[in-house]
């Protein structure tokens, strides 16, 4: 069942950190995760690789409508949830209320933390907490031209 991957963050946190006392490489990223495409579904393969374990968080509603604006998302939270807990390569989802993943990394301290896009490391705020805990930062991982901006432009273009 697809479910069994979706957690609370206190009770992943506590079974994070047997996996990695087990000696299991953690691998986190974080996003919207708003209409899954194909840009999505690479990236966390390729994520899934860098480790033993993926753990997706993906913002909660309320955190997706401040950073996105008022008509995003398209597809609610525990929707968003589900479609990714039943990817191969993603072993845990966990839905964060916050606009950053900061706190979440904080308690669940992952041995390396992703991020694709455009994103360079130094403008990461989540950077600090990942090395202050003993992990690393990769960022880059994409699929150019893949977006869920890019999508969404393409339907309104088409559906006019």
């Amino acid at each position: 069942m697809v479910n069994q991957k979706i957690y609370q963050r206190s009770e992943l946190a506590s079974r994070l950190q047997q996996a990695k006392a087990g000696g299991n490489v953690v691998v986190t990223t974080n996003g919207c995760f708003d209409v899954l495409h194909l840009g999505h579904l690479r990236y966390l393969q390729a994520a899934r690789q860098l480790g033993d374990l993926l753990v997706v968080a993906v913002n909660s509603d309320s955190s997706v409508r401040e950073l996105k604006g008022e008509n995003r998302p398209l597809v609610p939270e525990n929707e968003r949830a589900e479609m990714l807990a039943g990817l191969e390569c993603v072993d845990y989802v966990v839905i964060f209320p916050e606009l950053t993943p900061i706190e979440l990394l904080s308690e669940l301290k992952p041995s390396i933390h992703v991020k694709g896009g455009d994103y360079k490391l130094e403008q990461l705020i989540e950077r600090e907490v990942v090395e202050e805990n003993g992990g690393k930062v990769i960022v880059g991982l994409n699929v150019p031209g893949k977006s869920t901006t890019n999508l969404i432009e393409v339907i309104c273009e088409r559906y006019r």
